[in-house]
Formats: C-alpha cells, structure tokens, sequence
C-alpha cells in the first residue's frame, strides 16, 4: 500500500501525436516519470493509507491511457543505498545562462537531489537522485532533449571513489567485502565479480562514498598486506578503471573531422584474398595472435606459480601449527611443574602450620593442668625432685651452720646404715641350705 507521506512517480504514455518539433525532445518518449507533491488530490490508481479497500478504485474508460502511478519506495532494490554515486548523472552542453532554479526544475519530477552542481563556463553540470532506477529513467528521457537550441547530453558520472580488489579468495562474499574495507570509511557497495556459473573469477570492486577513504584504502593497502580470510592471501588495490559499457559511443556524439570523413568512405567489407588490404589484415590478425599465445603462456605461468605458492605456503603453515602445537605444550609443562611446586610449597605451609598448632594446643593444655590439678602438680615436683637427685651436682664447699651441717651428718648414717642392712641380709641369704626336690 503507498504512503500518502512519500513522494510519487507517474509513468505516463506518451501521445505520438503531440510533438513539439524537436527530434531529440524527451517529450517524444514511450514513458516518462512525473511526481506528485504531497497533498495534491490522488491520481486514478493511486492507493493510500485512507482507502478502505487495498484494492484501487476501478478506473473510468480512457483512463487507463494515461499511466500508472507508483511509489518512489518501490524502485529501490532491497538493501539499495540512497543518493549513492551510481546515482549522479552528469549533463552536459548545458546553455551558459541556465540557472540553478531552472537546472533543478528540470529533474524536479524525479525527486529531490542531494546534490546540484553547475559549470556555467564550460557548460556541464552534475546532479544527484535519490536511487539509481531514477537516475536511469531520468536519462532515458532527458538525454538528447533540446534546451534552448542545445540537445543535452546526459551521462553517468564517474565513480572518483571506486578502486578494483584482485586475488580474493573462493570464501570471500560481496558483505564480507563491505565488512572488511568499511574500516577505511563508508562503503557503498562492494562486489565479488562471478562468471556465468556463479564461480568467482577471485576479482571485485568496493565504491566508497567520498574519495578521502578510497585514498586511505588505497594508500594502506598498497603499503602492507590486507587480509580477509584466514589463509595469508593478502588482496591487490587499485584504482578502478571507469568505462562505458552501456550506452557506449552513440553516433551523434562523433566529432566530424577530417580523419573520421576519410575513414567513412568505404563502407564495412570483406578484404579480398592477394589484395592489399588482405596482406596487411593478415599481419594485424597474426600480431593479435601473437600477443594472444603470449597472454596465455603468462597467464599459465602465473597459475603455475600460484599453485606452488598455495602448496608452499600449506606446508609451511602445517609446519607452523606444529611449532606452536610444540611451544604451546612446553607452556604448559612449565606451567604444570610451577603449579605442582606451588602446591607443594602450599602442602609444606600447611604442615608446618598444624604442627605449629598442635604443639601450641599441647603447651596451652599443660599450662592449664599445672595450674588446675593439684596431683599433677605434686606428680610435678616428685619429679622434679628425683630428677634432681639423679643429676650429678659437683660438691661445693658450702658454709653451713651448726644446724645444717648436723642435719647433713644424720642423712649420710642413714644412709650408710641401709647399705650395711642390705649386704647383711644379702650373707644371710647365701648360707641357708638347698634342699632338694627327693
């Protein structure tokens, strides 16, 4: 359904009885596209957000010659940039006092241009539509129209700002591409050019949207080595080459000089065997040949080069695998030797920490019962006491007095009496008779 907030093209048929004199007048054309302002009354087939019916409303006899209208929307192809530089066209052989006004009204019907730029010297202008489907009907139908006694020449500009990207990969995608050169600037498009089967001819091109980033791409590519995959193939940048491939070099924009009068004089023909013409065919035909097998054997050669190349560089990336494979289990062995010395270092702490604990609970323990329990306390110093007589103290000389030294004297008869006591009863053993079991 259209929207009534959208601009709108009008493909109208022409009448071929209506000419205005002109030859190259755009006014002779099959169709031509006419917009409608915002909130002019609806042409017939004009569909809105208001109509209670999706269905337009049914025309009356006649009407149906006069076209149909459509949205701008729809001639945008899905994903299709706006105002891109595939959509500046380039006018020429524009009268020197045609102003800005009157350029812009001249495209008005076509939509709004985000850029308009005149030459009024040397008479050429460059203007910019919203997409490219407009840009082409919009060349279609003013190409050639007279203005002001002066036919105009209308063209595509030329893409200042695209540059041709060779030795890509089989896996590279027309969003890979963007993806990769986007980091140079805003890309408008980028293309993977293909053969007839689909395949990739390994060539393609990206259109920036300004010439300072295709600089930079250009500029960074060419001094290092671009790579978008993961096998080190790196891409070639270069200026793009521009050509006209579409409407090429029409008659009437031929300059009528000398050269191009003598060179129409005799009509296309086949050369004549044994003639002049024959004999030097021959040799432009064999110097063409020549070049052709010369080609050829350079471009075998570069493939025979590319294929030791990749071969090359698959062995020396396997070997290059292993390499790191190696060093990356040496890593870990090292970090494995430092991890166990760690963790021995970890169980040593711990050991020396519990045994540091548990000889600090036992002393705690042993303070406590020494000050809590009174055997232990007299175990302690019986203990202590016979662990005292055991050692070997030197004699001194000590100054005792007359108590003391009473006290010592009454301690050694003592003790001489229980050793005399002990070897008597020890003779007293030795004499009592053996009696015998019989």
């Amino acid at each position: 359904m259209a929207n009534r907030n959208l601009r709108q093209v009008r493909i109208e048929k022409s009448n071929n009885n209506n000419n205005n004199g002109g030859g190259g007048n755009c006014e002779d054309m099959a169709s031509r596209p006419q917009l409608l302002p915002q909130g002019k009354n609806k042409r017939p087939g004009e569909v809105s957000e208001g109509d209670p019916s999706l269905m337009p409303p049914k025309m009356e006899d006649g009407e149906e010659d006069k076209g149909v209208t459509i949205d701008i929307k729809s001639l945008l192809k899905p994903g299709e940039k706006r105002y891109t530089q595939r959509c500046r066209l380039f006018v020429g052989n524009l009268p020197t006092d045609l102003t800005d006004g009157d350029f812009k009204k001249l495209f008005e019907k076509y939509g709004e241009p985000s850029e308009v730029f005149i030459n009024r010297d040397r008479g050429f202008g460059f203007i910019r539509l919203e997409s490219r489907t407009l840009a082409e009907i919009a060349k279609a139908e003013l190409d050639g129209m007279i203005l002001k006694s002066r036919p105009l020449r209308i063209r595509f500009a030329t893409h200042g700002a695209a540059l041709s990207v060779r030795n890509l990969s089989p896996v590279v995608s027309n969003e890979l591409l963007e993806e990769a050169f986007s980091i140079f600037g805003p890309v408008e498009r980028a293309v993977v050019i293909v053969d007839d089967r689909g395949r990739t001819t390994g060539k393609g091109f990206v259109e920036f949207a300004a010439k300072p980033p295709a600089r930079k791409a250009l500029d960074r590519c060419s001094e290092g080595a671009f790579i978008l995959t993961t096998t080190p193939r790196p891409v070639i940048v270069e200026p793009m080459e521009q050509f006209d491939e579409e409407d090429g070099l029409p008659e009437k924009f031929m300059n009528k000089t000398q050269q191009y009068l003598k060179e129409r004089e005799e009509p296309p023909r086949f050369a004549q065997p044994g003639t002049f013409e024959f004999e030097y065919s021959s040799r432009w035909k064999a110097l063409f040949e020549m070049e052709k097998q010369q080609r050829e054997q350079v471009d075998r050669n570069i493939r025979e080069a590319k294929e030791k190349l990749e071969a090359e560089m698959e062995a020396a990336r396997h070997e290059h695998q292993l390499m790191l494979m190696r060093q990356d289990l040496m890593r870990r062995q090292e970090e494995l030797r430092r991890l166990e010395d760690l963790r021995n270092q970890e169980l040593q702490k711990r050991k020396q920490y519990h045994m540091r604990h548990e000889e600090e609970q036992r002393r705690r323990e042993e303070e406590y019962v020494r000050q809590h329990d009174p055997e232990e306390i007299r175990r302690q110093e019986a203990f202590k006491s016979s662990y005292m007589d055991a050692t070997f103290v030197p004699k001194k000389r000590v100054r005792r007095g007359r108590r003391g030294g009473k006290k010592v004297r009454n301690m050694e008869k003592k003790k001489k009496l229980k050793s005399e006591e002990a070897e008597k009863g020890s003779e007293e053993l030795e004499c009592l008779p053996v009696f015998s079991g019989g």
